[in-house]
């Protein structure tokens, strides 16, 4: 792989991990949102919503996390 290919690919690895801490914001946001409901309303339509949203934001999380290692490994 030439230089400017691993110069995009270190490009799209740090847009990624800029994408992961506006995740992991949004993701710690929902969860003390959640955390703050009273149990009632936890277990109700919107606390459910809320805490397969925060599932989902760790799930994208993850993934992005192989996607970095996979391009890591394709620029060495």
């Amino acid at each position: 792989m030439n230089n400017a290919r691993r110069k995009q690919l270190q490009e799209a690895i740090n847009l990624i991990e800029q994408a992961k801490t506006l995740i992991e914001i949004a993701r710690d946001e929902e969860q003390d949102a959640f955390d703050n409901l009273p149990e009632s309303l936890q277990s109700a339509g919107t606390g459910v919503k809320m805490e397969e949203a925060v599932s989902q934001m760790e799930e994208a999380l993850s993934e992005s996390e192989n996607i970095v290692d996979a391009l890591g490994s394709a620029i060495e």
